[in-house]
C-alpha cells in the first residue's frame, strides 16, 4: 500500500501548528501516542523510555508552564498521566516471528524562534502558523514526526510481512543535544540489531540523499553559575563579591582555550546573565556555553579546560560557583553495510536524482548517542540526511521545507524495513 502524501503533509502542519521545546513536549506527545496507538502499536512513555539520571537541560519551572499550556490546549490526561513528567514515546510493533529489531529514531522538539508574519510564508498563507509566540518548528521536527508517523502506518498496514520487531522513538529535546542520553539509558534499544535517524533538509535540497554524513563532532553544553555576596556600589564596593565581573573574566578565558592540535574544536558562549541593579554589587552571573570536539577525547579536553577555568575564577574572586552539564552528544561512524543499503535503496527512489556518498557534517546531533548505543551492543547504525529544498537556513524564522520529501522519507525508511525485516 502506497503511503498518501497529503496524510503526511496533514500531520506535518498539525504538529506545526504547536510546537513546543525541549522536555515540555506534551501536548505533542499525547497527539503521537493517540494516533501510534490507534494503529495498534504498543505505547511506552515515561520512565518506561527515560531515565531520569541521565536528562540533561531540563527545568521544572520551564516544564510546569509547558504541561499548565498543552493541558489548556486539550491534551489527553490519561497520556499526560502515563508520561508522568517525561515526554517523548516509544512505538513498538512485534511480529511474534524470529528476525532482527530494528530502531528509528524521529526527534519532537522546537526551536525558541518567532515565526516569521510574511504573508508570502507558506504557514501564514495556509493557516498552520505556530500557534505557541517565541516557539516554531523551524528545524523541520514537525516533518520527522510526519514521516515517523508515516512508517507506522505502512507497518500497521503490512504486518503480516514483517518479521522480529520494529522500535519508532519519538525522542524529545533533541535541540541542545539533552534528550538521548535518557532514552539510551534506559536500555529501550539495547536489543537493537539496526539503527537509522535522519534529518530533512539541512544541508541537502529535493532529490538528494547524502549517505554518509561524516565528521559528527561531540559536544558538551555547560552552564557555569556563579554566587557572590552583594554591597552598596558606591559606599562599600569592597565588602562584596562580583559575580558579573568574574563571569565576564570567565568569558574571556573560555574564548581564548588553546586549540587541540590533533583535531577540530570548537568553543561558543552563547548566554551571559547577570546582575541585579546597577548600584549593587552583582551577587549572580550564569554563563551558558558549548565545546565540541573531532572526538571524544578532544571534546574532553576542551570540557576539563572549561572547568578548570570555572574554578579558577571562582577561586580568584572568592566566589562560591556550580557547573551543570546540559547536553551532549558523541561522534558516529556510520557502518558501512547499512551506507550500501541506504544508498542502494535511495537510488530506486521516484525523485531522487542524486546520492551523495559523503558530506562533512561539522556539527552535533544526539542521534549519535542512540546510534553508538547500538553500536556498542553488537549492532549497526546510520544517520543520514533527506534533502528538501527550504525557504531560509534552519532556525530562522522564514524557514520552511518542500513538503514533497515527506514521502521521500518514508519510503527509504519502509524500503530500509522490507530489507531488515522482511
Amino acid at each position: 500500500m502506497t503511503m498518501n502524501p497529503q496524510q503526511l503533509i496533514a500531520w506535518r502542519r498539525e504538529f506545526h501548528q504547536f510546537p513546543e521545546t525541549g522536555w515540555c513536549e506534551f501536548l505533542t506527545t499525547a497527539k503521537l501516542a493517540q494516533y501510534l496507538s490507534d494503529m495498534g502499536f504498543e505505547v511506552r512513555l515515561g520512565k518506561q523510555i527515560i531515565n531520569p539520571e541521565f536528562v540533561r537541560g531540563r527545568q521544572q519551572a520551564i516544564v510546569d508552564v509547558g504541561l499548565k499550556q498543552a493541558i489548556a490546549r486539550g491534551a489527553d490526561q490519561n497520556w499526560l498521566d502515563k508520561m508522568d513528567g517525561y515526554t517523548g514515546c516509544v512505538a513498538i510493533f512485534d511480529s511474534g516471528r524470529a528476525g532482527n529489531t530494528v530502531a528509528l529514531r524521529f526527534d519532537i522538539d522546537c526551536v525558541n524562534v518567532q515565526e516569521t508574519a510574511l504573508e508570502a510564508h507558506l504557514p501564514n498563507k495556509l493557516g498552520f502558523r505556530s500557534q505557541n509566540d517565541g516557539f516554531m518548528h523551524a528545524c523541520g521536527h514537525d516533518g520527522h514526526m510526519a514521516i515517523g508517523l508515516g512508517v507506522a502506518q505502512w507497518i500497521a498496514d503490512n504486518q503480516a510481512q514483517l518479521n522480529g520487531k520494529i522500535k519508532l522513538v519519538f525522542q524529545p529535546a533533541e535541540e541542545g543535544v539533552r534528550g538521548a542520553a535518557a532514552i539510551a539509558a534506559s536500555g529501550i534499544i539495547d536489543d537493537a540489531d539496526y539503527f537509522a535517524a535522519s534529518h530533512l533538509s539541512f544541508c541537502a535540497d529535493s532529490g538528494t540523499i547524502i549517505a554518509n554524513p561524516k565528521k559528527f563532532l561531540c559536544t558538551t553544553k555547560i552552564d557555569i553559575r556563579y554566587q557572590g555576596k552583594p554591597a552598596h556600589a558606591g559606599a562599600a564596593p569592597h565588602l562584596g563579591r562580583n559575580a558579573l565581573l568574574a563571569a565576564a573574566h570567565a568569558v574571556t578565558q573560555l574564548h581564548g582555550i588553546s586549540r587541540h592540535g590533533d583535531g577540530m574544536t570548537r568553543i561558543n558562549v552563547g548566554v551571559l546573565k547577570a546582575g541585579e541593579g546597577r548600584n549593587v554589587i552583582p551577587t549572580t552571573a550564569e554563563v551558558q556555553l558549548e565545546v565540541r570536539g573531532e572526538n571524544a577525547e578532544i571534546n574532553q579536553y576542551m570540557v576539563d579546560q572549561v572547568l578548570q577555568i570555572a574554578k579558577g575564577i571562582a577561586v580568584s574572586f572568592d566566589l562560591d560557583y556550580e557547573t551543570e552539564i546540559m547536553g551532549e552528544a558523541v561522534d558516529l561512524d556510520n557502518d558501512a553495510e547499512l551506507v550500501e543499503l541506504i544508498s542502494e535503496l535511495a537510488q530506486k527512489q521516484t525523485g531522487v536524482a542524486e546520492v551523495a556518498p559523503t558530506y562533512s557534517f561539522n556539527g552535533s546531533e544526539d542521534a549519535t548517542i542512540l546510534g553508538r548505543r547500538v553500536q556498542q551492543h553488537g549492532g549497526k547504525a546510520i544517520y543520514f540526511i533527506v534533502g528538501a529544498d527550504r525557504t531560509a537556513g534552519h532556525h530562522q524564522a522564514e524557514f520552511d521545507f518542500d513538503e514533497q520529501q515527506l514521502l521521500t522519507g518514508v519510503n527509504l525508511y519502509t524500503a530500509l524495513l522490507q530489507r531488515l525485516n522482511a
